[in-house]
């Protein structure tokens, strides 16, 4: 089932919710990962200030995948077969800045989906 999330409170939720379904706890989630349960909490109780890394090893463990879905696309893909027009957000208009070239040297992290898709993520210094 997809789960579309505009607010980094609708993620709270959605964590809490997997983990709760795959008949999890905090701390054996947290065993899972490598940490303790405080720090599954203080993921689950603020995900806005994890990093993609982290994020993605928590979807990993809970066998959940992250979406990126184009809704410019979407939207004009309905405008084109006479469906509703879909809403447009006032972000969606803005332009968008130039994405910045990683400096970081860390070594990369393979993180494999459970439909078997490999993900490349470079490690944030410091982090969990």
């Amino acid at each position: 089932m997809d789960y579309p999330l505009h607010l980094t409170s609708q993620l709270r939720e959605h964590l809490r919710a997997l983990r709760k379904a795959r008949g999890l706890t905090q701390a054996a989630l947290g065993q899972m990962l490598g940490v303790g349960q405080a720090r599954v909490a203080e993921i689950e109780g603020n995900p806005g200030v994890v990093s993609v890394e982290q994020l993605m090893k928590v979807l990993s463990a809970l066998r959940a995948s992250l979406v990126l879905r184009d809704d410019h696309t979407l939207e004009a893909t309905a405008s084109q077969s006479d469906a509703a027009p879909l809403s447009f957000t006032a972000s969606a208009n803005k332009p968008r800045k130039p994405a910045r070239q990683s400096t970081n040297k860390a070594p990369i992290v393979d993180v494999s989906s459970p439909s078997g898709r490999s993900v490349t993520i470079r490690p944030r210094k410091g982090s969990w």
